[in-house]
Order: structure tokens, then sequence, then C-alpha cells
């Protein structure tokens, strides 16, 4: 890609806007609810929200919000597990930006932080490797999160810290997977789903033929987009397009950055530091089966949860929170109880309100306030909202 503005065509954004009104009326035709589409990462959320894509959208798409944010689906449970890592004596305790502020069962790190322990924020795990080397006299944990888009890089940095032979670094691995989570959401009862946009960024490292089984077994087409606007729209057409030649396929509109068969350098480094977990607790989503990674034994040295026997307690989520819900598409944001109430940035009660790819944050940004209140209101007067 040369140029963004490319991408940010308002004359193109009309055209395909025709098109996808022309192809919803004929789907939509005779049905009693609207056309579904989920789009699975966080990113493409916010992309949404930022340009106002689901405001041009007709009434007859509706787009389902997924659990593609990684920060999102960390179980309280996990994060208490960061804030006791972080109270260990000698510990600096190092974390991407969005986690600080992801409550726990009875504080969260900036909290923990406040109170005098060593949270530092980091932008990669090499600047967590650099801090080891520079203070060999403490030990340097990582909060290793994300999907395999980030794996890469955490795998690599403990693959260096091996060739330097740092000792005192470790990660707090909670590295998930998309496949399996995918799968949970196409075997829910609860959701009617037509079709699919697949991340763009887990795809650059896994390919496109893991997604096979969502169009050869479920019979759902996926098409994995970018990021900029006319993206979005492209991949939104050729979800329908699908649907009206009846066809279900994977497809690559972000081609221009996703290669058919992933990275190799990457999966590599993936598979000689981590193994899958045999299950991983999500946030609101619960247990999934093969969803999460743990460090091989061979990497034992940089494991934290072995370092320092990790007690991984199980919570349960605030009973007015309904994260789950949101996560799996059965309500949007705004129809949680405590959105835009008990819930906002300043003071989250849940993940979605606090990360830069959650669904409740990107209402809560870039929604329009105003039809918001709308539905809320005949929501409550009608009693589906109490």
């Amino acid at each position: 890609m040369k140029y963004v503005d490319e991408f940010r065509d308002p004359e193109k954004a009309k055209t395909l806007l025709a098109e996808i009104n022309a192809l919803a009326a004929k789907l939509h035709a005779g049905m009693d609810r609207p056309l579904q589409i989920m789009e699975v990462c966080g990113g493409h959320t916010h992309a949404i929200f930022r340009y106002g894509i689901e405001s041009m959208l007709p009434d007859a798409i509706e787009l389902i919000h997924g659990p593609g944010c990684p920060v999102c689906v960390l179980p309280m449970g996990r994060v208490d597990d960061c804030v006791a890592l972080a109270e260990i004596p000698n510990v600096i305790f190092t974390t991407f930006g969005d986690a600080m502020r992801v409550p726990g069962s009875k504080k969260s790190l900036l909290q923990a932080k406040s109170e005098g322990c060593d949270v530092r924020m980091v932008y990669s795990p090499l600047d967590a490797l650099k801090l080891a080397k520079e203070n060999p006299d403490k030990e340097v944990v990582f909060f290793a999160l994300g999907f395999e888009t980030t794996m890469p890089s955490t795998a690599m940095t403990v693959l260096q810290a091996e060739r330097e032979g740092v000792r005192n670094f470790s990660l707090f691995c909670n590295h998930i997977t998309i496949i399996p989570t995918v799968k949970a959401i196409l075997d829910s009862p609860e959701l009617t789903l037509d079709g699919f946009l697949g991340p763009g960024h887990v795809s650059m490292v896994i390919g496109n033929a893991s997604y096979n089984f969502i169009a050869e077994q479920y019979g759902k087409p996926l098409v994995v987009a970018g990021f900029e606007p006319l993206d979005v729209l492209h991949a939104i057409w050729m979800v329908l397009k699908q649907l009206d030649e009846k066809r279900s396929v994977v497809e690559n509109q972000y081609s221009r950055v996703v290669p058919e068969d992933g990275n190799a350098v990457a999966l590599d480094a993936i598979g000689r530091v981590f193994e899958l977990r045999g299950f991983f607790e999500w946030r609101g989503l619960g247990s999934i089966d093969h969803s999460g990674v743990r460090m091989r034994d061979a990497y034992a040295l940089y494991d934290a949860e072995r370092k320092f026997s990790v007690k991984s307690i199980k919570i349960a989520d605030p009973k007015s929170c309904q994260c789950g819900e949101v996560l799996k598409g059965v309500i949007k944001p705004w129809e949680c109880k405590v959105f835009g109430g008990a819930c906002t940035p300043e003071t989250p009660l849940g993940a979605l309100m606090v990360s830069s790819e959650g669904a409740c944050a990107a209402y809560y940004q870039y929604g329009d306030v105003e039809k918001i209140h709308t539905k809320r209101a005949e929501m409550l007067k009608t009693g589906t909202l109490s």
C-alpha cells in the first residue's frame, strides 16, 4: 500500500455502499431478521465506529462485534495473578498500556503501581528484556498477551534471552488462539450468523487455510479484511456476494498484507517456544479447549507461572457486568445495564470498556449517543432493559 488516501476515497465508498444496499435488499427479502456479519477483530470494531461505517449500512445488515480483543477476554483471576506477581519483592512487572487498567477482583495493575509496586508500561517484550539486562539484581516479568499477532515477538524475545544468557527475565503467558474461539461462537445456540470478517493481523501470521472449516463445516463465508474504511466495506460486499451466489469459501480482501500461507518464520518461532494448553479460561466465554498457549518445558526458566508458582484462581465477573454477552455478540454494548453509567472508561467494571480494541470503548467513544439513548429508553419502556 503506497497511500492511505486511496483506501478512504469517498466516491469509491459510495459505489461500494450502492452495491451493498442492492445485495442486502435482495438477500433480506423474506427474512424476519437482519443479515448478521461478525467482525472477529476488535481492530475492525474500532475502525467501523471511527469511520461511521455501521451508520452507513442499510438496516438489513447487522454487524456483530466478536471476541477478538485479547485484553477484553482476560479473566479476572488472571489479572489478580498479575497483581500478585507485581507485589513480589524484587519484581519489575512489565505490561502493555491497555492492560494497566483492567480491573481484577480487588485492584488493577495501575492501582498496584500507585501502592508502590514496580509496574512499568512497555511497548514490546524487547523493552522488558532490556530492563532485565539493565537490572540484573531484579526479576523482570513480562505480561505476554494477545492472539497470534503478538505471539511471534514474544517467542523471539525468549529465544534472544536464551542466546544472551539472560536468566532474570520471564513471561506470564496469556497468549490465546483465534480458531478455537471462533468455533466456540459457531457452536453457540444463541447466535445466527451469516458470515464473518476475518482478522487481518492474525491472518498475517497464520494465513488463511486455518479458517477453511468455517466455510466447509458450517457453511459460512469468511473474508479476511483490512482496517481502512474501504477495506471493511469491500469485505462486507464480498461476504454478501458469496451469500448471493450461495457460496461459502475463505477469501482474502487484505492480500496486500496477508500471505495465503502466513509467515513461516513467525510460525516457527511460535512452535519452538509455545505449545497448546488443554484449555484456557476466557472472561465471559468460559473455558475453551486448546484456546491458549503455554511455554514448552525447554523454556521453563522463562515461565513466570513455574518460576513463581502462580495460583491461577478462578474468579467470577461482577454480576452487573455483561461482558460475556457482548463478547459473544448476543447483546450490543449499550444494552448492558451498566454501560455509560456505572461502567465508563474512567470507572470501568469490565475490560471491554478499557481496551483500545474493546467494543464498549468503541461505542462510548464513537457511538451515536442520541441514537443509543433513544434505543435504551425504548428498551426500558418495554422492560427488555431494567
